[in-house]
């Protein structure tokens, strides 16, 4: 396993490398701003936001590894799981009206502060302090999608009045470099927790810097800002209201609830799968993200005017994938007949699938929901989605080690048929509907906007 995730990062990463040479060369990335005074108020936000994302990135490797360490069992560590899943839930619902009122600023700091005592928790080697660091997580995680993108488009479009066809802009190239982070911090992670030795409590402690840089220059740099107070119920019952009153949107929450769920159980169990071989998780943790990435690129290619494939077809084309990743699994798995090359492979293909997913769903989902009720029905999907991923977690923890896996990976193979027959069931719905559609090329040339 230890040459197997080596070839495969590098070979990922010359693919990744490949793919996006192929995107500038048929100009797929965005035109860059030339303006001296947004580059700088955009350099500002990503100095922050890059931060926060690099703190957050290096706990990925190494969280079950750590659990393990401690000499948890898997049961113990699934309930450490399903309390970040509740506390995601919880946190999730009120995060948007938290930020609001508290303040964009302060909620970056906020989010700061909560993730760098998650992180030391990981110190302790009590069920109970492990418990509440992963509670603190899921506040944390929730600050950092809502907090972070709420105060840079408030900031973009009140305070410095820059075009609204720049934000997209800035978050196509946050997207990039998202990837580009995470490929780097397995690599840092390994590089601490394995080759220097230091065990896997290491990417923990190294994520504190990054967590504090980030509050100090969010605190210097940038002004505060606060959104329009909302009452929570008024959001949620309109959210359910759209959710209820069009059918595009409740299947695509039935998508999303499917699919997004088996993910967070392919993010529990693919180190109880892969460990037992002593693979270098740091590299296989990048692999998986320069795995992600290509598909994100692939994505960005077969919607160009070149290929001109349509999100709906991407979107069916990455469950799809997904279900014969899980189907593979289920045999790669089998107690006395693993095979972890096999497994290895089944979760890059995972991996490309989620590159190719969530563009594919975010397109979906802005065109389908109406932007006033975008966080009301955003609330509703994330329901059913970590209750699914929770009762994972519980079944599992229920479960014999070996054949619970095994039965996991059956159970999401079956999710993933009725994630599919609901994708069918959108395509019939919205075959017709050209809004739903990237515009054809003559379209596209003729709705361009100036260079900026």
């Amino acid at each position: 396993m230890l040459l197997t995730a080596y070839v495969a990062f590098a070979v990922l990463l010359a693919i990744c490398l490949g793919l996006e040479f192929s995107a500038c060369r048929a100009k797929l990335t965005v035109s860059a701003c030339t303006n001296p005074v947004f580059l700088r108020f955009q350099l500002d936000y990503y100095q922050v936001y890059f931060l926060a994302l690099a703190a957050d990135w290096l706990q990925g490797p190494y969280l079950y590894k750590l659990y393990q360490h401690y000499h948890f069992l898997e049961g113990q560590i699934a309930i450490i799981y399903v309390c970040g899943f509740a506390s995601s839930v919880l946190f999730g619902l009120v995060s948007t009206s938290l930020v609001d009122r508290l303040g964009r600023k302060k909620s970056c700091i906020l989010f700061s502060l909560t993730y760098s005592v998650c992180c030391l928790t990981k110190l302790s080697w009590d069920y109970f302090v492990l418990v509440v660091g992963r509670v603190l997580g899921g506040l944390s995680t929730a600050l950092l999608f809502s907090a972070f993108e709420a105060w840079y488009v408030h900031e973009h479009m009140e305070r410095h009045d820059f075009p609204a066809e720049w934000v997209p802009a800035t978050f196509s190239r946050a997207a990039f470099w998202n990837n580009v982070i995470a490929i780097g911090a397995g690599v840092t992670a390994n590089f601490f927790a394995e080759w220097l030795g230091l065990g896997p409590v290491a990417p923990f402690m190294v994520s504190i810097p990054f967590l504090m840089l980030t509050g100090i220059f969010a605190m210097k740099n940038w002004d505060e800002n606060y959104g329009k107070k909302r009452a929570l119920s008024k959001t949620c019952i309109d959210g359910l209201k759209c959710l209820l009153s069009d059918r595009r949107v409740l299947l695509l929450g039935a998508i999303q609830a499917l699919f997004e769920s088996v993910i967070y159980i392919f993010i529990f169990l693919w180190t109880p799968v892969l460990d037992p071989h002593n693979p270098p998780l740091g590299i296989v943790f990048s692999s998986f993200m320069a795995a992600s990435m290509a598909g994100s690129s692939l994505y960005r290619i077969a919607t160009s005017k070149r290929y001109h494939l349509q999100p709906m077809h991407i979107l069916s084309l990455s469950v799809l994938m997904v279900f014969f990743s899980l189907f593979m699994l289920t045999f790669s798995t089998n107690p006395g007949q693993e095979n972890p090359s096999e497994s290895f492979l089944a979760f890059l293909l995972i991996e490309l699938s989620c590159g190719l997913y969530f563009p594919a769903m975010g397109f979906l989902r802005r065109k389908v929901i109406p932007e006033k009720d975008q966080v009301g029905v955003m609330n509703w999907f994330r329901i059913p989605l970590n209750l699914l991923a929770c009762l994972g977690m519980l079944i599992l923890h229920d479960s014999d080690y070996k054949t619970g896996t095994r039965n996991m990976f059956t159970i999401c193979s079956v999710m993933m048929v009725m994630a599919l027959l609901a994708v069918v069931s959108l395509f019939t719905v919205v075959r017709n509907n050209a809004e739903l559609k990237v515009p054809s090329p003559q379209v596209q040339n003729e709705l361009s906007s100036p260079e900026l």
